[in-house]
């Protein structure tokens, strides 16, 4: 028997925006997130004995700044080596062109893909063997699982692939390829990335989606870390349990306050949704949430203008969690009461739309708007692609705001607080 680590997506340094505006939040140690994320995969590889490290893609999040973030990775990768832990890495869509990326010697433990064809590592000391291919840039669009090479007899075959798979709703279609087409191959386990929600899609052979190590933004919420394989001497999949392994959680709190009509009960709501969130979390990590007022209240008219009521939610999250939650951001879709809007049709399919473009911005990839953009002044061009660059920030506030809108023009009231 033996066990492998399955991770994907760790998007080191990956840069946060736009959390200094939040009172409160410990921004600097959101910031270095990704950092503690890997070194904790790297102590449960070290104390769970596990005999070898799988990475799926996306180890970095594009180009660096500078060389501190490689070095870093270099670093978790030494202690690996002096533990004797190979590593096997495939490079995806976001750290497929990093340039800094191949400058920086990796240990000898470390074994990365090419992107110029498929091949196989045999694990030394253990009956498997590791197949996969990198991306060569960022756009691939060809059916890279196709090309893997056959399944080795005798041995326990795993498959590293940083995909969307086909049809994958709200991303894009990176490598695609079908569940049929894994299956054809005869692998026994499927190391996929790019997906960054946690998800096992199939246990015949076993089809994998670890999510990212640790979630960047309310997009990526619950807990976040990679999966733990144990392989039965029989080269079959014996247990495949996820390990949570991020140092924080996002995580929203909904929270309903038709027919409240005081403060008092508005925090004994909050605080029942509170305690449901602290109560699911599954691990230690640190939470950091985002709670959305709704329903038809009596606060309606009234709860905006109140100018201490947020500093009363922030004293009930401490007291909740002892201080292992913050407070992100407060939105308020409250309608006067009595008063009730059916979100139905196309209406809840158009929030629905605006909600996965946010959740995934390379959506916006496929839309080609600089023909749009050509003909406007020279003087706007520049600020107007800021807003329309789907990696940064103010392309997901635009969502937002859009989506505030909607809700404003049918109930009266919307927005963030």
């Amino acid at each position: 028997m033996f066990q492998f680590l399955h991770a994907a997506d760790l998007h080191l340094d990956s840069p946060l925006t736009g959390l200094a505006r939040y009172e409160g939040l410990p921004a600097e140690e959101i910031r270095n997130a990704s950092r503690l994320a890997l070194a904790r995969l790297v102590d449960c590889a070290v104390e769970r004995r596990a005999r070898f490290v799988v990475l799926a893609g996306d180890i970095y999040d594009g180009s660096w700044r500078d060389a501190a973030t490689g070095l870093f990775f270099a670093g978790q990768m030494a202690r690996l080596r002096q533990a004797g832990i190979p590593v096997y890495l495939i490079q995806g869509n976001h750290d497929a062109e990093s340039v800094m990326a191949k400058s920086i010697r990796l240990p000898d433990n470390v074994h990365s893909f090419s992107g110029r064809k498929a091949a196989s590592f045999e694990v030394p000391g253990a009956p498997a063997v590791v197949h996969g291919q990198s991306f060569v840039n960022r756009a691939t669009e060809a059916n890279l699982a196709a090309q893997y090479p056959a399944r080795v007899e005798g041995r326990f075959n795993i498959g590293v692939l940083h995909t969307s798979l086909s049809g994958f709703e709200g991303h894009a279609p990176y490598a695609p390829c079908s569940l049929d087409d894994l299956a054809a191959k005869g692998y026994d386990y499927w190391a996929l990335g790019h997906v960054h929600n946690t998800q096992i899609l199939c246990r015949d052979p076993y089809v994998v989606f670890p999510g990212n190590l640790q979630g960047r933004n309310i997009r990526e919420t619950g807990p976040k870390g990679a999966y733990l394989v144990s392989v039965d001497d029989g080269l079959r999949v014996e247990d495949c349990a996820f390990v949570p392994l991020g140092s924080f959680q996002w995580q929203r709190v909904a929270v309903d306050l038709t027919g409240c009509d005081s403060l008092a009960e508005l925090h004994r709501r909050f605080e029942a949704g509170l305690r449901a969130v602290a109560e699911s979390g599954g691990d230690d990590s640190q939470v950091i949430v985002r709670v959305r007022f709704t329903g038809s209240t009596a606060l309606h008219a009234t709860l905006p203008g109140q100018s201490d009521w947020k500093d009363d939610l922030r004293a009930l999250i401490t007291d909740v969690s002892a201080g292992r939650m913050w407070l992100e951001k407060i939105e308020l879709d409250l309608m006067p009461a009595g008063q009730i809007v059916d979100l139905t049709g196309p209406m809840a399919e158009l929030t629905e739309a605006l909600q996965r473009a946010g959740a995934d911005p390379e959506i916006a990839e496929k839309a080609d708007l600089q023909p749009l953009l050509q003909k406007l002044p020279d003087e706007v061009r520049g600020e107007v692609a800021g807003w329309l660059d789907p990696a940064g920030p103010r392309y997901r506030k635009l969502l937002e705001e859009v989506e505030s809108m909607l809700l404003q023009k049918l109930t009266g009231q919307g927005g963030a607080q």
